[in-house]
């Protein structure tokens, strides 16, 4: 079964001329799988008969490695898994890594605050970090209320960022706040990051909403990520 993440980077792969094969060497999915979701014969979160997982074999393995070490790069364990015969994809291994919730909780890096941070580098086009903030007071004259709201998307690998304000945080509100600043910015990274929008993924699980699915779609996007995530490296 395919989630919304899952089907949103299937159709955006599809879109930018990906044959079903690569796509499904890529994220780790059957071919026939891969080919019912692009027609539409299957839809996302809705179960098909159970088939083998084949990341179940690796499991208690992926388990054990990140309980000895948390802060194991996923890049280095899948160098790992795959002399033992793994065949997925990174994004399939990050993918169950998260879904499955097998990498611990390290209390050290969540308490860190002014230990210095690592800087990830990021590649040109690879990530957009996208955020509210609230401005208070704005002119009355413009009738908004007590609170005006700016969209900020700022690029990873430049540090360039444009904002947008708006009078409220609802999607579609926010829809058009990434439209406005996606061009601001001269087009599409290939992965949105979002700060806790319920309007984005939900709250309680993490999970990409079916309603934003869409627009993921629209704008081609492989990847969203969310700060109810725990993210892999």
């Amino acid at each position: 079964m395919l989630t919304w993440e899952d089907d949103v980077e299937v159709h955006a792969l599809r879109k930018r001329g990906w044959s079903i094969s690569a796509i499904a060497r890529h994220t780790g999915f059957d071919r026939k799988t891969v080919r019912a979701y692009l027609s539409g014969d299957r839809q996302p979160g809705v179960r098909a008969r159970p088939s083998p997982d084949p990341f179940e074999p690796f499991v208690d393995y992926v388990r054990a490695r990140l309980r000895e070490d948390p802060h194991l790069w996923a890049r280095a364990l899948l160098d790992e898994l795959e002399e033992l015969g793994f065949t997925l994809s990174y994004p399939s291994l990050t993918r169950n890594i998260r879904q499955r919730g097998l990498r611990p909780v390290c209390d050290a890096c969540r308490s860190a605050t002014d230990r210095p941070n690592a800087i990830i580098p990021h590649e040109p086009g690879d990530e957009t970090q996208w955020d509210w903030l609230d401005l208070p007071d704005p002119p009355a004259s413009w009738g908004w209320g007590r609170t005006a709201h700016l969209l900020v998307g700022s690029l990873a690998h430049s540090g360039k960022w444009r904002g947008w304000l708006s009078p409220g945080t609802d999607q579609p509100h926010l829809v058009a706040g990434l439209d406005r600043v996606t061009r601001a910015l001269g087009g599409v990274t290939r992965t949105w990051r979002f700060d806790r929008m319920a309007t984005v993924c939900d709250p309680g699980s993490g999970r990409i909403t079916a309603s934003f699915a869409g627009v993921a779609k629209h704008y081609l996007l492989t990847e969203l990520r969310h700060a109810y995530m725990q993210v892999d490296r």
